[in-house]
């Protein structure tokens, strides 16, 4: 009986402790909440500041190479601007997808390349006649060109 008595005692201050822990960390979680904002925007801050640094040195080392521009009469390069940029393809390994007008523009371009071949004769026997025809073309044509030249 003494034991149970001993552990209504105790039991009701261990439930009264337990009850004061439950209530300090309910405020724990609002202190929490405030400072994780406060750190955030701790974080924020400081990357502005990195970002307005970086932006600053940048600016400094432009005005230097302009000078060695000037000084050298060098020209500025060409900065590369891309038109259309897909939102999907950023951290994309490989390469972009072409435009339907890309794909149509390559596939007139390989149609204007077989037209060129095209002029070529099909089979090799009729171009070794020709390649064998062009000695005599060219002594007909220089022998014209002497002839209506005079050497004085």
């Amino acid at each position: 009986m003494a034991a149970f008595i001993a552990k209504q005692v105790v039991g009701d201050k261990l439930s009264s402790v337990k009850g004061a822990m439950n209530k300090e960390d309910e405020g724990d979680k609002e202190t929490d909440d405030a400072e994780a904002a406060e750190i955030e925007e701790a974080r924020r801050e400081m990357e502005e500041k990195r970002k307005e640094k970086h932006r600053k040195m940048e600016e400094e080392r432009e005005t230097m190479r302009q000078g060695i521009r000037d000084k050298y009469g060098l020209k500025k390069k060409e900065e590369i601007v891309e038109e259309e940029v897909d939102p999907m393809s950023e951290g994309r390994v490989g390469r972009k997808k072409k435009t339907p007008a890309e794909l149509a523009a390559e596939a007139n371009k390989e149609d204007s390349d077989d037209e060129e071949f095209a002029k070529f004769p099909p089979n090799l026997s009729e171009l070794s006649t020709k390649v064998s025809e062009l000695p005599a073309k060219l002594a007909q044509g220089v022998g014209e060109v002497t002839e209506k030249c005079v050497l004085q």
